[in-house]
């Protein structure tokens, strides 16, 4: 058995998921995986055991936060000291988790961030994130350069936590509340690809609302969330 484990949540990923399985298997072959079926009502599920893929088929939708908990309660119960958390959309690369790996060492959480190396262009989208680099900056004064993006690695003490005691998503005011807890943060410089195919979740209007309630939760929330020892 490998120490990594790369969860991946997929929800209605029938278009996508080959894809990401048979990029990470030959790209690389010292990590294992498993794919969280967050209640999909395509053909995620039938795809991947027609595949043989390893996959856990939750009965109905709990969204990122169970799903993610549900992967990270498999990567505690088998021991892995290193879980990755990975898009099922085909935007995440697996060739930057060897170096994930490395930097994990001497941090917690690793972030594959857009921005350590090259400039923040000035859009909507990128605003958001400014605005929420700039809530984490200010609450916790940590800087993290891409707060939105969703591949991170995280080491065997996080995964205890999620697995056991933290029922909330792997979101920026997550990795806020977890750096007041001590935690330390790494970026490394990467590229994301754009999804293949299928549509996201974040339209227009779902991107402010969730730029809305992660600033609400980093700046308010956050202090009176229970402050514990991890």
């Amino acid at each position: 058995m490998a120490d990594t484990l790369v969860i991946i949540p997929a929800f209605n990923e029938e278009k996508n998921i080959a894809n990401v399985i048979e990029r990470l298997t030959n790209t690389l072959n010292d990590v294992d995986y498993v794919i969280v079926n967050d209640g999909s009502i395509d053909s995620t599920s039938k795809i991947c055991r027609e595949r043989g893929f390893n996959i856990i088929d939750l009965p109905v939708n709990l969204g990122l936060a169970g799903a993610f908990q549900t992967g990270m309660k498999y990567a505690y119960k088998h021991g892995y000291k290193y879980a990755v958390q990975f898009d099922g959309d085909g935007q995440h690369r697996p060739e930057y988790i060897p170096e994930m790996r490395k930097k994990c060492e001497e941090c917690d959480i690793v972030i594959v961030s857009r921005f350590v190396t090259k400039k923040k262009p000035f859009t909507m989208r990128m605003l958001g994130s400014r605005l929420i680099a700039l809530a984490i900056k200010l609450s916790t004064g940590a800087t993290i350069h891409d707060p939105t993006s969703g591949m991170r690695m995280y080491n065997e003490k996080l995964i205890t936590e999620f697995a056991l005691r933290l029922n909330y998503a792997p979101e920026p005011d997550t990795i806020s509340y977890l750096i007041k807890q001590g935690m330390r943060v790494c970026e490394i410089q990467g590229e994301m690809d754009e999804r293949v195919a299928g549509i996201s979740y974040l339209t227009p209007i779902n991107a402010a609302k969730y730029m809305f309630r992660m600033l609400c939760s980093i700046i308010f929330i956050q202090s009176f969330r229970e402050k514990k020892k991890i």
